[in-house]
């Protein structure tokens, strides 16, 4: 796929030399005609079978056997933490409530509890989230408002790192079921030369380096060249 990408860019970007990008589609990847990603369908904002994870701004039940004092319903903070007495901050994302239980289980046993016996039930779980990886301060999965674009991620993972390459941010997005990515100059957005573009459940953004990104390092060598986001369906990844 990648040899076919680097067939793809070089007349493009030598085109871009011109003044005018060219930009043409190959077996491997589906050029769109568009300004920015479409929006995904009722199906594609429906995340797969998974297991059931603990993400930010669920709500769970803690009970510890015996000990009423600790036993309560807790909210999982944006960043994925709880906070308990007498242990202080968890870090709950991506574990299961059993996982959850033994961290907290560990966390107070010999100290507080001589043998703690902890039970977590998910009572309410947040679906919408979007991930934000690579060269911000904190990656991780954010929950996704009516209102969020691609700036406000950002934001809501507490902005970009000092060296972030802000001509060099992707949004990963499934749309009736066929994966596209739009790559976008936040530096252009901030500048008015485009519009913040949406973020839906289950966008995945990617700033700057990180290993899910290198897949895309000959897509993303000709964003300099771009004035507008650049759209594509990759056919086959």
């Amino acid at each position: 796929m990648f040899r076919k990408l680097c067939i793809f860019l070089l007349p493009a970007a030598l085109a871009a030399c011109g003044g005018r990008v060219s930009l043409q589609s190959t077996p491997a990847l589906t050029v769109v005609q568009t300004s920015s990603l479409p929006a995904p369908n009722r199906e594609d904002l429906t995340a797969a079978d998974r297991p059931s994870l603990i993400g930010p701004l669920d709500t769970i039940a803690v009970d510890v056997f015996n000990v009423p004092e600790l036993s309560r319903e807790v909210q999982v903070d944006a960043s994925g933490r709880i906070s308990m007495p007498l242990i202080g901050t968890l870090d709950a994302r991506g574990k299961t409530a059993d996982e959850l239980a033994r961290a907290i289980e560990d966390a107070l046993r010999g100290r507080y509890v001589r043998n703690p016996q902890v039970t977590i039930n998910i009572k309410s779980s947040v679906s919408q989230v979007v991930t934000i990886d690579g060269s911000v301060t904190e990656p991780g999965l954010y929950p996704v408002t009516n209102q969020m674009t691609l700036l406000r991620a950002v934001a809501s993972a507490k902005g970009l790192t000092e060296f972030a390459r802000v001509d060099d941010v992707v949004i990963l997005r499934t749309v009736n079921g066929r994966r596209m990515a739009g790559l976008y100059n936040i530096a252009a957005i901030r500048r008015g030369l485009y519009d913040d573009p949406a973020i839906y459940a289950n966008d995945v953004v990617l700033v700057g380096d990180s290993p899910q990104r290198r897949l895309f390092r000959d897509f993303i060598s000709l964003s300099p060249l771009l004035a507008s986001p650049l759209i594509a369906i990759f056919n086959r990844i």
